[in-house]
This record gives structure tokens, C-alpha cells and sequence, in this order.
């Protein structure tokens, strides 16, 4: 066992959904996750933002463990690897980040999925398990997701799972190197006292 991989916050926190179990990253997921980002970088690079030249280093990963694990700590993010469960095979990732209590009660959900499993159903699954995840354990109001206007795959998963469009926000993040608009996609729990 890595040692990160006793020390990270809910380290046995775990997800299920029909076809995929989600759980926080360990140490020893750093292979397969840079094989899988590697062999699907020309896919992913065009809907995320610039990867930074070491990216799929060892180094780089560790440090992303040690954020995620304070943001865990904090409550503001729970990045989770995605699983196909019946072989345990890494598919993706997704994050729930920026929640925010108080009022606001919400959190917004990012996610990719590794090019040899798009339109296979696992980004749905996890999305489901994750909006499952936020409206019982966190007890959230709200949750948003964005998305590039051509980006259909992506918006077949979040109407699929429930979440309305609400509008389009104009240079809202920085893909690729450069401004891109974004559809905004909401979903409100369907419990009215959370």
C-alpha cells in the first residue's frame, strides 16, 4: 500500500453506480492513469484546459494528490477516479468542485472519460452517482455543470441525467489556451428540504 494511500481524507469513500464505482485517487493509481490520459490526450486536449508540460509525471501526480486530498479535508472538491466495475478498469475521472454551503448549498461537477470508453454509458453512470452522492451524503441544493456549445456528447450526458440548460456563459473558461463560451447545465435535488 502507497503510503498516500492511507493518509488521503475519505479514503474509503466510495460510489456506486450501475456500471462504475467511483473512489478518491491513490499513489498507486499513477500508471494507469497516465497510460489512460496519455493514449487519449488528442481526445481529451480540446475540451480541457492546457496541460501543463509535466503533467503525466510522477511529480505532478503526487501534487495533485496533495490537493485533492486538502480540498477533501476542506469539503470544497471530491475528485473521484471512475471503475468499470466488473473488471475494475480505470475509464475516467470526475470531480465534484467549488461547493459552497451557506445559501448557495451547491457544487459543480467536471468529468472526462479516456477515448477507448466514450459512448459506452460510464460518463452517465458516474454523473448519476455523484448527483446521488451530492443531494444525500452532502445534503446540496444544487448542481452545475458547463459544457463547450459543441460538445454534444457532453450535453447528451447531462440531459440524460437530469440536468437542465440554463444559459450560456461567454468566455467562461480557458480550454485548449483559449476563452471558450459554455453552455451552463443546472440540476436542483428533488428532496425540497436539502
Amino acid at each position: 500500500m502507497a503510503l498516500l494511500d492511507w493518509i488521503a481524507a475519505d479514503h474509503d469513500l466510495r460510489l456506486d453506480g450501475s456500471v462504475v464505482r467511483l473512489r478518491p485517487h491513490r499513489a498507486s493509481d499513477f500508471l494507469e492513469w497516465a497510460a489512460l490520459r496519455e493514449t487519449s490526450r488528442e481526445f481529451l486536449q480540446p475540451w480541457e484546459p492546457t496541460w501543463p508540460s509535466d503533467d503525466l509525471t510522477r511529480g505532478a501526480y503526487r501534487r495533485r494528490l496533495a490537493a485533492y486530498t486538502q480540498d477533501m479535508e476542506r469539503g470544497v472538491a471530491y475528485p473521484f477516479l471512475v471503475f468499470r466495475r466488473n473488471d475494475n478498469v480505470l475509464v475516467g475521472g470526475i470531480t465534484l468542485s467549488n461547493v459552497r454551503r451557506g445559501v448557495a448549498q451547491m457544487g459543480s461537477i467536471g468529468y472526462w472519460v479516456g477515448e477507448p470508453f466514450t459512448r459506452q454509458g460510464y460518463t452517465l453512470d458516474a454523473v448519476r452517482a455523484v448527483t446521488a452522492f451530492c443531494f444525500g451524503r452532502l445534503r446540496l441544493h444544487r448542481v452545475e455543470a458547463a459544457c463547450i456549445p459543441s460538445n454534444t456528447a457532453s450535453q447528451g450526458v447531462l440531459i440524460q441525467a437530469g440536468f437542465a440548460q440554463e444559459g450560456l456563459a461567454r468566455d467562461y473558461l480557458k480550454i485548449d489556451g483559449t476563452w471558450r463560451d459554455h453552455l451552463l447545465f443546472g440540476l436542483v435535488s428533488p428532496n425540497p428540504e436539502s
